[in-house]
């Protein structure tokens, strides 16, 4: 691990050893939380592809009120887990925080109903659907349409929700019928995608 990673707030971070993951840079970071502002203050963020848990920690301090990361392998959701922890430690009012190692798209086709239930009933929780979106997959092998439709499949998501996609500009990305681009941001090599359901 490395102490190089740090929060826009300028906490450091653990990193995930070697070529594991990819964070999030500071440059995008700090532009996607400028955009959004106040609007993270008792949202419902799921962060998908979670990788360090970079982008879970900066809206935990930013007033989140529940984060669910999930990142597939296993030393890389140990950072992830760590680092969320200690950031949750770090404020206020804690948020209620899940960090799970599974794949994105099979948690997905659980469907929010299933995850909830077995999640925040049996501790006595209540949340509600996730209105934050945070997908940022292995760039050239991205699973961005499947997550999306699942996303909207599975429930997952309020009618007003906002998912945003952190992709390459080279290789893109394709999108499903039923969501629509709201604003691209381009920095550098990297884009973000702000999506909202057709429906909404």
């Amino acid at each position: 691990m490395t102490g190089q990673l740090r929060l826009t707030n300028g906490r450091r971070l653990k990193s995930p050893n070697g070529k594991l993951a990819r964070p999030t840079t500071g440059r995008v970071r700090e532009a996607l939380m400028n955009i959004l502002r106040e609007r993270i203050n008792n949202s419902n963020w799921m962060d998908l592809y979670s990788g360090s848990g970079i982008i879970s920690c900066e809206v935990i301090a930013r007033g989140a009120k529940t984060v669910l990361a999930v990142e597939l392998n296993r030393k890389v959701y140990e950072t992830c887990q760590s680092n969320i922890e200690s950031i949750n430690k770090g404020v206020s009012s804690q948020v209620f925080v899940n960090v799970l190692n599974i794949e994105a798209i099979r948690l997905l086709k659980i469907g929010y109903k299933k995850y909830s239930t077995k999640t925040y009933q049996r501790l006595g929780k209540k949340t509600n659907r996730f209105n934050y979106i945070y997908i940022d997959p292995p760039y050239k092998n991205g699973n961005y349409y499947q997550a999306l439709a699942n996303l909207l499949d599975g429930d997952w998501v309020t009618r007003n929700c906002l998912a945003i996609c952190e992709f390459s500009i080279t290789n893109g990305f394709k999108l499903p019928d039923r969501w629509h681009v709201k604003e691209q941001k381009k920095y550098g090599d990297t884009g973000l995608l702000f999506l909202s359901p057709s429906q909404a």
